[in-house]
């Protein structure tokens, strides 16, 4: 089984800017990981150095019995040498080649004949739906079939490990779903282990087996998709998963089960093991109006002043401040379908989200 292993792995440039530090992650053969963060968080750098574009101060980097990297012994591998294929944000494709000559060059270059190369670019671009295109020139094609030219190429260069660097930041909305939709499918199909790069929270649970979240040149959070996504445990990563209302204990009265929070407001709710100093995270989406609270189910309650609304079509997005130094966010269904500007604007309501829906985040972290 080939696993890609990597240890350690560091680089930085000039000045002390600190690209990465101390990645380390191991992925199974045949699955699917994605690295997600914010721009400049060292997603980009990590893949790079997986694809010999960038050597790393420190670390290890093998795919099954193959070395790619080990900087302590001084071994680097250079990057045609790993026959792994790359797709890239920018296509990357050659305009003076067919997209038949686009998708053979890397198989040219590693000493197959004309004919195979040519067959085996043949048979990846059936595979990704562009049949009959390989006389045309990349001028000639949309940006989505440009794309597919360029995951052609690089379906025929793995042997057995693919990356993709933001390959559909370039794409329109509906393209991008089309095309993420593809890519799962020929991983699928193909069988590689692949190493995608995003900033797009969606696009990485929609596609991945293994979620990496990375801040500034760390791993900040891992695991799957639903993991990230319901079970974030840094204020960092619930932030970025869309946990748009995290707030701090400040007291717990237990007797009375009422949550003081920094800043002022309170929460009525009762969860064990909360204490002061925990960080309490839940989304806009999940806070009602407390007099549609569906029954049965444990609920914190608490009340707030609306100083902001504006109308989503099917909800209003309101803030409500519930002391001068803490507001939370709630969105709240509306069925009229008739817009009223404004709506809420200097209310006290009351509102509850269920305790099931409240995440309490790790302080250590």
């Amino acid at each position: 089984m080939r696993s890609l292993e990597i240890e350690g792995l560091a680089k930085s440039y000039g000045a002390g800017a600190v690209a990465v530090e101390d990645i380390s992650l191991s992925l199974s053969e045949g699955s699917f990981v994605t690295l997600l963060g914010p721009s400049g968080c060292g997603k980009t750098t990590t893949l790079r150095c997986l694809a010999g574009l960038e050597v790393p101060d420190a670390g290890r980097i093998r795919f099954g019995d193959e070395v790619f990297v080990d900087a302590a012994a001084g071994v680097f591998l250079a990057p045609h040498k790993r026959k792994l294929g790359m797709v890239f944000q920018s296509y990357a494709l050659w305009p003076n080649r067919t997209v038949l000559g686009n998708v053979a060059y890397p198989l040219r270059l590693r000493g197959a004949s004309r004919r195979a190369a040519e067959q085996r670019a043949a048979e990846a671009l059936t595979a990704v739906g562009l049949e009959g295109y390989g006389a045309r020139y990349p001028h000639e094609l949309s940006g989505g079939q440009q794309q597919r030219v360029a995951l052609a190429r690089g379906l025929v260069s793995a042997s057995g490990l693919l990356l993709f660097d933001e390959p559909l930041s370039n794409l329109d909305a509906k393209l991008r779903l089309a095309m993420r939709t593809e890519i799962r499918r020929l991983h699928d199909e193909f069988g590689y282990s692949s190493v995608y790069v995003t900033h797009d929270q969606e696009e990485a649970l929609a596609i991945s087996d293994h979620v990496v979240v990375m801040n500034r040149g760390r791993i900040e959070q891992s695991g799957t998709p639903h993991e990230i996504f319901a079970q974030p445990r840094t204020p960092w990563v619930a932030d970025f998963v869309g946990f748009d209302n995290i707030v701090t204990v400040s007291e717990v009265d237990r007797e009375s089960e009422r949550v003081s929070l920094v800043g002022g407001g309170a929460l009525d709710v009762a969860v064990d093991g909360l204490e002061r100093g925990a960080k309490v995270a839940f989304r806009s989406r999940d806070v009602v109006l407390a007099h549609q609270a569906v029954g049965g189910q444990p609920l914190a309650r608490f009340t707030g002043r609306v100083t902001a609304s504006s109308y989503l079509g099917d909800a209003y997005r309101v803030t409500a401040g519930l002391a001068d130094g803490t507001s939370v966010v709630a969105n709240i269904p509306d069925s009229s379908r008739q817009q009223q500007q404004e709506k809420y604007l200097g209310e006290t309501l009351e509102f509850a989200v269920a305790v099931a829906d409240l995440i309490v985040l790790d302080r250590t972290a």
